[in-house]
Parts: C-alpha cells; sequence; structure tokens
C-alpha cells in the first residue's frame, strides 16, 4: 500500500522512528511554500537557513534510501496551498493513506485536520518525538490551580526525569540559581570565538528572489552563520559544552555593545527545526558537566537546563492550553503602531540601535535583549501586540509560533493579562545601564528623567504605570511601584507623562 507523508520543515528530525527502515511505498513530501514565506514577513536569513536546512535534511534522507518529493521555491506548485500539494501528490503516487507528524503551529494543525477530513483516504497524525512533554502535559500538571507558574512545573519536570536530582531533591541544595544568573559583563573573562559557519546561500537567496518572495533583514550570500545540518549542530551543541557551559549561567542576562552573542549557545534554531532534540541537548551538557565537575559550578548548567527543560517545554504547554483565543488577546488595551526603526535600527536609544541592529543583522538576540530592551520599550510605549508579534516572529531565527507568541504577547508585553508572568517585565533605565554598557555612549543619560539628555525610558516607565495603574491595582507584586507612583510629586509626574507623550507621538525621533 502506498502512503505519502508529508514532513515539515521545522520537523527535521532524523532521529525520528520514521526513518528506521526504508520502504518504496512511502513517498516523503517536503516543500519549500508561499504559504509558509508570506504568512508574515520573515528575516532573510530564517528563510534561507529553514530553506538550506530542509534540503539537507531531504538530500541525507535520500542517501539512506528514502523517496523524496521535494518542491523548492521557485517551482509553479510552491504556490499551491498545503491543501492542494497533499491532495495533488496523493494522486500521482496514487496514495491509499496520508500520514504527518502534527504540528507545532496551531495553524498549521487546524488546517491539516481540515485537509485529512477532505480525503477520500484513510489518514494518521504521529507525534514528532522531540519534546519531553505532550501538548497537554502542562494543562494537566495545572488542573485546579490558580496560576501556571513556571517553577513548579520546572521542579517538576527535574523530578519526573530525573534531571539534577538525588531522592527527589536537588543536586546543589537548591533547585534555581537565578540569582546567580545576573552578571555584568566588563571585558573579562574572555569570550571564546563563535562557532560559525561560512555556508554559501547565494543559490538560495537567488531563488527566494526569483519567486518574489518578500523577506527583511541582512545577510551576507557566502557567510550564513547558522548550522543547517545534523553534523552542523552537533558541532555547535559541542562548542557549547568546551567553550561556553562554563561561564553561561553567570553571563546570560548580560549585555554588550563589543560582543553580539557573549557565552549563549545558540541552539535555539536547531532545537527549534528538531535537527537537535531538547534531551539530547540536556544529556551532552550534563555528561560534560559531571566529567568537569572541578571546573564548572552549577549554577551555569542549572541556568542553561532551566532556560530548555523549564521554559521550553513551559511556554509550549502554555500555548496549546490557551490557543487560539491567545493570539488575540490585549489586555492592557495596547494600540500604538510599531516605530519605522524596528526595521532599520535607527534611533538614538543606543540600547535599542544595539538590539534591534543585531536582530537585523544576524537574525538573534538573546532572551534580555528581547526582553528588557526592545520588549520593555515595546511595551512601555504601548505598542498593539498584534504588530509586536508579527515583528518577533518575523525577525528571530528560531522564531516559531508556539515558542514566540507565548513569549513575546505573554512574557513580553503582559497582553495575556499574567497567564505566563505574574507581573509586566517593565523598567526605567535603571536596569538596562545594571546589565550591560549599552548606555555608557548613548545620546541620553541613563539617570536624567526630564530636560535636555534625558532617557525616554525614565519617562515613559512613570507614565505606563499611571496609564496602567487600574490593570495592576490588585496585582501585589505591583504594589511596591504603584506605592512609589502614588508618592510622586505631582508636577514632576505631569512632566514625565507629557515628556513620555512626545515620544509616544513621534518614536522615530528619539
Amino acid at each position: 500500500m502506498k502512503k505519502l507523508r508529508l514532513i515539515l520543515g521545522d520537523q527535521l528530525n532524523h532521529n525520528h522512528s520514521w526513518f528506521t527502515t526504508t520502504n518504496d511505498k512511502i513517498i516523503y513530501l517536503m516543500a519549500e511554500m508561499r504559504q509558509e514565506t508570506d504568512y508574515v514577513k520573515h528575516h532573510v536569513q530564517k528563510v534561507a537557513a529553514f530553506f538550506a536546512a530542509m534540503r539537507n535534511f531531504a538530500e541525507e534522507l535520500s542517501e539512506k534510501g528514502h523517496n523524496i518529493a521535494y518542491i523548492k521555491i521557485t517551482d509553479d506548485d510552491a504556490k499551491k496551498s498545503l491543501g492542494e500539494l497533499i491532495k495533488k501528490h496523493v494522486a500521482e503516487i496514487e496514495a491509499k493513506k496520508f500520514e504527518y507528524q502534527l504540528p507545532d503551529e496551531y495553524r498549521l494543525d487546524e488546517q491539516l485536520k481540515s485537509i485529512c477530513d477532505g480525503l477520500e483516504i484513510e489518514t494518521k497524525a504521529f507525534g514528532t518525538e522531540h519534546f519531553y512533554t505532550t501538548r497537554d502535559e502542562l494543562e494537566a500538571f495545572f488542573k485546579g490551580k490558580k496560576q501556571l507558574l513556571m517553577e513548579s512545573f520546572y521542579r517538576m519536570m527535574r523530578k519526573k526525569h530525573g534531571i539534577m536530582v538525588t531522592n527527589d531533591q536537588p543536586e546543589g541544595g537548591k533547585w534555581n540559581f537565578d540569582q546567580s544568573n545576573r552578571k555584568k559583563w566588563a571585558g573579562e573573562p574572555e569570550i571564546p570565538h563563535e562557532r560559525g559557519f561560512r555556508k554559501d546561500v547565494s543559490q538560495i537567496l537567488k531563488e527566494i528572489e526569483e519567486a518574489g518572495v518578500t523577506t527583511f533583514g541582512n545577510i551576507s550570500a557566502e557567510n550564513l552563520s547558522w548550522p543547517t545540518s545534523r553534523s552542523d549542530c552537533l558541532s555547535v551543541l559541542n562548542h557549547f559544552c568546551k567553550e561556553l557551559l562554563v561561564h553561561f549561567g553567570d553571563y546570560q542576562d548580560a549585555m554588550h555593545t563589543e560582543e553580539k552573542f557573549l557565552f549563549h549557545s545558540r541552539l535555539s534554531f536547531a532545537m527549534n527545526s528538531k535537527m537537535l532534540s531538547p534531551k539530547e541537548v540536556i544529556d551532552k551538557v550534563l555528561d560534560y558537566y559531571y566529567e568537569n565537575k572541578n571546573n564548572i559550578h552549577i549554577s551555569q548548567v542549572e541556568g542553561f537546563i532551566r532556560q530548555v527543560l523549564g521554559w521550553r517545554e513551559y511556554m509550549r504547554g502554555v500555548y496549546w492550553k490557551e490557543m487560539p483565543q491567545y493570539a488575540k488577546l490585549n489586555e492592557l488595551d495596547n494600540h500604538y503602531p510599531l516605530p519605522d526603526f524596528f526595521w532599520t535600527g535607527k534611533t538614538k536609544m543606543n540600547c535599542l540601535k544595539h538590539a534591534i541592529g543585531q536582530s537585523l543583522d544576524e537574525a538573534y538576540a538573546h532572551h534580555i535583549q528581547r526582553l528588557m530592551v526592545i520588549g520593555n520599550y515595546a511595551l512601555l510605549t504601548q505598542i498593539h501586540p498584534d504588530q509586536v508579534d508579527e515583528w518577533y516572529l518575523g525577525v528571530y531565527i528560531d522564531a516559531i509560533e508556539w515558542v514566540e507568541i507565548t513569549n513575546t504577547r505573554g512574557m513580553s508585553q503582559f497582553a495575556d493579562g499574567g497567564i505566563v508572568a505574574t507581573k509586566p517585565y517593565v523598567s526605567s533605565a535603571n536596569y538596562i545601564n545594571k546589565m550591560g554598557n549599552y548606555c555608557k555612549e548613548c545620546s541620553y543619560s541613563h539617570t536624567k528623567k526630564l530636560g535636555e539628555g534625558a532617557c525616554p525610558f525614565n519617562a515613559l516607565y512613570w507614565n505606563f504605570l499611571d496609564e496602567k495603574k487600574e490593570h495592576f491595582k490588585n496585582n501585589q507584586r505591583m504594589g511596591m511601584m504603584l506605592n512609589l507612583l502614588e508618592k510622586k510629586d505631582t508636577e514632576e509626574l505631569q512632566a514625565l507623562k507629557k515628556r513620555a507623550r512626545q515620544v509616544l507621538e513621534n518614536p522615530d525621533s528619539f
């Protein structure tokens, strides 16, 4: 019996049970589709990297004896919808069964259910065999609880999977070493050279242009520095363990004008495309740690494990629990448009110039740049979460909706009203100065609230608290800040709000 099996662009799992044996009657369909390049405008590196990874994956499967039907972006079929493509290939090979792996985006999940309903042959969905958790595991864990606290989920995951625990107690005596993960990097320790790649994607870029795909951001046609094969990904993982893990936890929140990547692993694209699984990443990190315990403090490792086993799985669980209504939430009723400098990086605010400029140059920024610089500014300027979502989903190479929207609309923009975060992640310029050197060479002074050269973040912060105080009056974690707001001199507050209004109404002039 002939089968058609679909492999989506973020399902590049070499170790999936589908591929343990070959069968001449199974055809694997992979497609570079306008449906996927066009539903949001993507960074050119993101499109190029996914296409390169997909082509490598298809080639490796073919070399192992699997039958691949591959559609490139320049093929006429690339313009077809997913449903049209599947129906065409079912007919062409006279398939009696259609199979697919469960997608990680609600949009595609619904589309594939609808497609299967319209097929006159047997259909079956398989798991991706990638995550630690099932789609509904988080919802079941928090059933009957008022809050979805990531920390309790994380501890459960550590116990369930036996990761850094002994008799259900955490190694090192603490579950969470977050307080040790907030050091400011000031030139030492030395940061090893990144494990980059010099991949020539000029042909892919030519095909993207020929197909008429609209992208943004910057790229070097002969120097794409992202892993696009299984061996590349393993090399990046090995480099992280040997060169970066020793200081990762200490400086994971740090920012610096001269160092874009610091000690971050940059494994997110490898994992979110499924070329690497979270389990093999964690296993490799733990193996290296236990072999080198005399040289690596547990806080470095726990900080990384928390991101992968904790946040990554937690965000996926929240996504499947709360979609589709989650994508429409705007609890703070924010409606300002996204400033033009989000697309150019041209702003006098040095922190945003660097964080956004890096995002446009590298299709990457680490979590504090995303949350406490770009996201902080977007929330303080009350940008509509739809526009913030769209930008984050498009600009970052690792952004797939299941992980992007919960981090952006939830943790960053508080548009979900507190489903993910217990308070909004906003700050004045003081925090940005504390965690990096962006403020040092800025046109604005991080210490000034008013007057010439005052940092816009300061006025925006107090204006935000004042405008949104009704939303937070019952939020215990906001109590101290609201008390400070209440004690604020009336004239000073009005001056701050006037300054904030200038920024809100003409953000591209700051």
